[in-house]
């Protein structure tokens, strides 16, 4: 394909509207690391929603979903839809308490609900592990799926692309920090979203698919369009629905999807005006993430499956791509090849935003754990605000390059970047849940867990063999018949929720193991933590009690006060049913079945109004 002039016009517009933003944002961003990393902590829920949903509507996600569906089917997709309970939990319950505890990262977290060297080495340790290594993965993997649209829509090569995608997003990031990368994910988030329906649309009109009916009635695609998985076949239904609901949304620690909240998501509801502001936001993220944006991706799926069977086909009409970056997920890039000029240059304009947007975020991120939870922890503690600002924009820079060298050395494709992201965090996300509630966990819970998992994750992926854990599991979980004829990736694809569940087990076991084996924290740390949040509940009455027999009266904010914790959970499933009935609402629709979307509307509309009134008897601090 090439780009006309009206094309490149639209693309170098898109540009200097970004850096335009970036530019504007740094004549406050420099001011300290208050406004760098959180914007000054006055940013409303709108917005801070947009940035939230923008960040993972980032340029691997249409890859990652479209090669799913073309593996699995739109079932496959209950991988990432089971994180809603995930996100239903951090709106309703932890968004307020992150938002009290006035940190400036989720990592700051350890040492107010810590003491000691444990909470200082988890702290620095997690600032690097998570901060260059985890965040640098992600990246990676996302600036891997500008490669393949590079290639298969500019016919640019690797290197070309990764230099060119990396400058504009390194430069306004740095200079803008926090509040630059949020106004722009607004502004982008509403290019790639118009992005991604004019594909879906293109898609269904190809003359090989011959528009919407006829797409989800080809024969190619029997037993592909179904929401949830074939229930006659375990080996089927039990990795595709029951493993991530029942198992993964709480067991497993996941970007963008942390039990509890964490990450970016965090460090959003850290720059919230107050504690109803981050619950807004978080609960405007959950409903565009989930029941907005993942149809138009699955329509281009489906299509591709007509117009490009196998890899093989593909192959034929691209035969520039590589083998290291021929797989499924480079189907969708290859579906936006049918685009039309002028219409091109906005579909290129609106995958740059998406990626733009997701490595904006995770650069400042990333940085504000190299600076806040290492550099300045550590090293330098009474250096300026303008030198961390500096080290800062120093990081940011460093951070793009290691990513950038990442995607073209080292990864292949998008479900390969997300199973490794998903072992790594395997059995770890019940502690995110219980430290908040539980005043028994302690530092060293989380240490043992993080290094059992990580360690799980590297002997499951790289020392043991996919056959073995098939021959040796097989009795226990059922697996199709003829595995042992699957090729080497399709046999790793059907293994994977064993090497899942083996890892949440061992690493939970670790963890509880540790936890009633060491020391409990300081009474005085956690007491302090808790005069901080109050998250109240059981699981501190211990304490409480302790305290007020001692004269210290910890709780006298909430005397009289009941416990939210029931109705919050009750809110939490609400939600869900709120999100999930609009998400297949707009499936249904899709798929022609009018008075089904009709009831699962009708649904959401009373869950909403339920929703809202509960929502008032929440208290805010």
């Amino acid at each position: 394909m090439e780009l006309n002039t009206l094309d490149w016009s639209i693309v170098g517009l898109f540009f200097v509207i970004v850096l335009s933003i970036g530019w504007i944002a740094s004549r406050t961003a420099g001011k300290d690391t208050s406004e760098f990393f959180l914007g000054g902590r006055g940013m409303p829920w709108w917005l801070l929603g947009i940035s939230m949903v923008a960040c993972t509507f980032s340029a691997d996600t249409p890859n990652l979903v479209t090669g799913m569906v073309r593996e699995n089917g739109v079932a496959k997709n209950w991988a990432w839809w089971a994180f809603l309970i995930t996100g239903m939990v951090t709106v309703f319950i932890y968004a307020k308490l992150w938002r009290r505890s006035n940190v400036m990262t989720d990592l700051e977290f350890y040492e107010k609900r810590y003491g000691g060297k444990p909470a200082a080495f988890l702290r620095g340790f997690r600032a690097v592990y998570l901060g260059l290594f985890f965040n640098v993965l992600i990246m990676g993997t996302v600036t891997l799926a500008a490669i393949k649209i590079g290639a298969v829509m500019l016919d640019l090569k690797p290197w070309q692309t990764v230099v060119g995608a990396s400058i504009v997003v390194v430069i306004y990031a740095s200079l803008g920090g926090l509040k630059g990368v949020i106004w722009a994910d607004f502004f982008q988030y509403s290019i790639a979203m118009f992005g991604a329906v004019l594909a879906a649309v293109v898609a269904v009109r190809q003359p090989e698919v011959g528009g919407l009916r006829n797409l989800l009635n080809h024969p190619s695609l029997q037993g592909k369009i179904s929401f949830v998985p074939e229930f006659t076949d375990p080996s089927v239904y039990i990795p595709l629905l029951i493993i991530p609901v029942a198992v993964q949304w709480w067991a497993v620690w996941y970007p963008g999807a942390e039990p509890g909240g964490g990450g970016y998501i965090a460090q959003r509801m850290l720059a919230a005006k107050n504690e109803r502001n981050a619950i807004g936001a978080t609960l405007l993220f959950n409903f565009a993430h989930y029941a907005l944006r993942p149809w138009p991706w699955i329509i281009v799926a489906l299509a591709s499956l007509i117009i490009y069977p196998d890899l093989q086909s593909i192959k034929a009409d691209f035969p520039a791509i590589t083998e290291q970056y021929l797989r499924d997920d480079v189907a969708y890039p290859v579906m936006l090849s049918k685009l039309d000029p002028g219409w091109l240059g906005l579909v290129v304009a609106s995958l740059i935003a998406a990626y733009m947007s997701t490595i904006g975020t995770h650069l400042n991120w990333g940085s504000s754990y190299l600076v806040n939870d290492f550099y300045k922890r550590f090293f330098n503690p009474t250096a300026t605000e303008k030198n961390f600002v500096a080290v800062g924009r120093i990081s940011t820079v460093l951070l793009m390059l290691f990513a950038g060298l990442l995607s073209l050395f080292f990864l292949q494709d998008a479900t390969q970047a997300f199973n490794i992201l998903l072992l790594s965090g395997a059995g770890s996300g019940l502690i995110y849940l219980l430290r908040w509630f539980w005043w028994r966990i302690n530092a060293w819970t989380e240490v043992v867990a993080m290094i059992v998992a990580t360690l799980s994750a590297v002997v499951l992926v790289f020392f043991i063999s996919d056959m073995w854990l098939a021959d040796t599991f097989g009795t226990f979980y059922p697996l199709p018949p003829d595995y042992k004829a699957y090729g080497i990736k399709a046999l790793s694809g059907t293994v994977f929720p064993i090497k899942l569940i083996i890892s949440i087990v061992f690493t939970t076991l670790s963890w509880i193991i540790t936890t009633y084996l060491t020391r409990p924290e300081e009474k005085k740390t956690l007491e302090d933590f808790y005069q901080l949040t109050h998250p109240g509940g059981p699981g501190w009455k211990k304490v409480v009690d302790e305290a007020e027999r001692e004269g210290r009266f910890i709780n006298e904010h909430y005397v009289g006060r009941s416990w939210e914790m029931p109705i919050q959970i009750l809110m939490v499933f609400i939600g869900c049913i709120i999100i999930y009935a609009s998400l297949f609402g707009i499936g249904n629709i899709l798929y022609g079945n009018p008075l089904t979307a009709t009831i699962m509307f009708i649904v959401a509309a009373a869950g909403t109004y339920f929703l809202f009134r509960s929502f008032t008897k929440l208290r805010a601090n």
